[in-house]
């Protein structure tokens, strides 16, 4: 398994996240992929998702805020699940030295998306 966040807007309109995990056994159709790179130092204040998507760490530490202050570390390799579309969004920003560097994988909204939640694990 796979590290994961999914960041998802809630019953009140605010972004949340939860930890968990990507199956390696698990095959997810996907519409387009895009890379891209900021340099050390970036922030990017707040925003929704712009849609479904994965957002693949490939190098940097992040730092990820949600409005009520929920705070949780991206770090290489890990996998963010951007779901929160609408609402108050997020903000991020990037620890360290080194840029940060991902892919982006688009999905159907309608697409059943490969996360298992830490809180089901263990049930």
């Amino acid at each position: 398994m796979i590290k994961a966040y999914r960041l998802y807007t809630g019953a009140d309109s605010h972004s949340y996240f939860e930890p968990g995990n990507v199956s390696e056994a698990v095959i997810t159709k996907a519409e387009s992929i895009r890379f891209q790179e900021s340099p050390p130092g970036s922030v990017y204040d707040w925003h929704p998702a712009p849609t479904t998507q994965f957002v693949i760490n490939l190098k940097g530490t992040l730092e990820f805020t949600t409005f009520k202050q929920e705070v949780f570390v991206l770090k290489p390799g890990e996998i963010l699940i951007a779901q929160d579309m609408t609402g108050s969004g997020h903000k991020w920003r990037l620890l360290g030295d080194d840029p940060w560097q991902r892919a982006y994988v688009v999905f159907d909204e309608n697409t059943n998306v490969n996360f298992t939640s830490e809180n089901l694990a263990d049930v």
